[in-house]
């Protein structure tokens, strides 16, 4: 790729004239890319602001219209968000390698420490110190749950409407059972309708500052110098990509259902979570409750107590929130590992889901970037992500409500016909008490995540001592 520079009448973050920086090489991208995927705590807010950092105002490798652009897309698409932006801007940079590189990196090295933490999880699970510190971070989880739906609500409860949208998406699924990508699919369905009749309900907020000046970014005058030929769309080209990364994505689960057959778990992990590839709009919020529900109720893969674990795990991890779901991959399969050993079970059920969880997210950006403008005067298309969101709200409501139950009570009866009820002589103080800390930690002092997962273990480890 040819070096070449900005004009002198780019625009820093602060408003001044900057020094034009030169297009990185895929070397330089590749160490920038590492840095990020080993610094993205936070979850997804945290990673976008990262990047957004680094990317667009400390390198400015990107200007803020098309970051913001590009993170709008992303939002429209099923799967964690800022991976997808990551891939989305290497594949315009570099091409192909770039994105597979740039996404790659953003999750590798959390996958390796979700690994690691679900070895020891199996091993020493049951281990008193261990079952101590898990006990407080399970009410740690509970408090960040509940401030993501009020993080989350404030920015998509805009009106009365998306209010009943919420609500009607948390009675769907908590009260009548509806499954998850159905209320996904009829949030949409009603966004899409309702832009018709008033769109100006239906206006969802936008990502970032408005009042600071547009930086111009290396891709920008790339894209004016007609440079980035491989972002214009083509039938051609979209055919190539389905040819490629369908069967990249599909594939193992494939040959696993013809080698292990279709009743083996590595067959239902790799169809289950192919199929949560499909449907996980609104991050892994509010996919969770589905993914916990199936792998207890319907699999059999975890006890109810071990998905409030396992988001504990994923909160203190590099990358993408979803990894919680290879810690679900790897425990159905340490726990039915058929003929194999149990830990290289468990660690080929790790694979299996952290593959067809991403592999998707390649596939989704290669196939749908070039469009991407297109997307920019799609009123209804916003209107039905606008809509999606705010049923997201009432999704990761019914999260919340499910972990507390589980947090906070030692024995929860399913009914059969609604949501599971508690026994109220069956609950726990220490629970109660640590949950109730950790959500006056985050609400009301504002405390992090991470100070706050840490105080509640080690405070677990003390309330361990005493009776419940």
């Amino acid at each position: 790729m040819t070096v070449s520079t900005i004009p002198e009448t780019a625009v820093s973050p602060s408003g001044t004239s900057a020094a034009p920086p030169l297009v990185p090489t895929r070397g330089e991208a590749f160490r920038v890319w590492a840095k990020i995927g080993l610094l993205s705590f936070g979850g997804p807010a945290g990673q976008i602001a990262l990047m957004h950092k680094e990317l667009v105002e400390d390198r400015r490798w990107i200007g803020e219209e098309r970051f913001l652009h590009a993170l709008n897309y992303c939002m429209l698409l099923p799967g964690p968000e800022a991976q997808q932006l990551a891939t989305y801007i290497g594949w315009l940079m570099h091409r192909t390698l770039g994105g597979v590189i740039a996404g790659m990196l953003f999750v590798l090295p959390g996958a390796l420490v979700m690994l690691a933490l679900s070895v020891v999880y199996a091993v020493w699970r049951e281990a008193p110190l261990v079952d101590a510190v898990f006990f407080g971070v399970k009410a740690a989880v509970l408090a960040v749950v509940v401030e993501a739906v009020i993080r989350i609500g404030r920015r998509a409860l805009k009106n009365r409407v998306m209010v009943g949208v919420a609500a009607a998406a948390f009675i769907g699924i908590f009260l009548l059972r509806i499954p998850f990508p159905i209320i996904i699919l009829a949030a949409g369905l009603f966004g899409w309708i309702g832009a018709r009749r008033a769109p100006e309900l239906f206006k969802g907020g936008g990502h970032g500052s408005q009042s600071a000046p547009p930086t111009i970014g290396i891709i920008d005058e790339m894209f004016a110098r007609g440079e980035l030929r491989h972002a214009e769309p083509s039938s051609g080209q979209a055919l190539r990509v389905i040819a490629v990364w369908l069967p990249i994505w599909l594939g193992p689960v494939a040959l696993l259902w013809a080698v292990t057959g279709p009743d083996s778990v590595w067959t239902h992990v790799g169809a289950f979570f192919s199929s949560m590839a499909v449907v996980t709009f609104g991050g892994a919020y509010a996919v969770l409750a589905y993914v916990a529900q199936a792998a207890v109720d319907t699999f059999g893969w975890l006890r109810p107590g071990e998905m409030v674990d396992g988001l504990g795990l994923a909160e203190t991890t590099p990358g993408p929130l979803i990894m919680v779901v290879q810690f679900v991959g790897f425990l159905a399969a340490y726990r039915a590992p058929g003929a194999l050993d149990p830990m290289l079970a468990g660690c080929l059920g790790a694979l299996v889901t952290t593959w067809v969880t991403f592999a998707p997210c390649f596939f989704w950006i290669f196939l749908g970037a070039p469009y991407v403008e297109a997307l920019r005067s799609n009123v209804r298309l916003s209107a039905a992500m606008t809509a999606i969101t705010a049923a997201v709200v009432g999704v990761i409501m019914n999260l919340a409500l499910w972990f507390a139950l589980h947090v906070v009570f030692r024995e929860v009866r399913p009914t059969g016909f609604g949501p599971d009820l508690p026994v109220l002589a069956s609950i726990d103080w220490r629970a109660a008490l640590l949950a109730a800390a950790a959500m006056v930690a985050m609400l009301r002092f504002k405390i992090g995540m991470i100070p706050t997962l840490l105080a509640c273990a080690a405070a677990g480890v003390a309330l361990s001592y005493l009776p419940s």
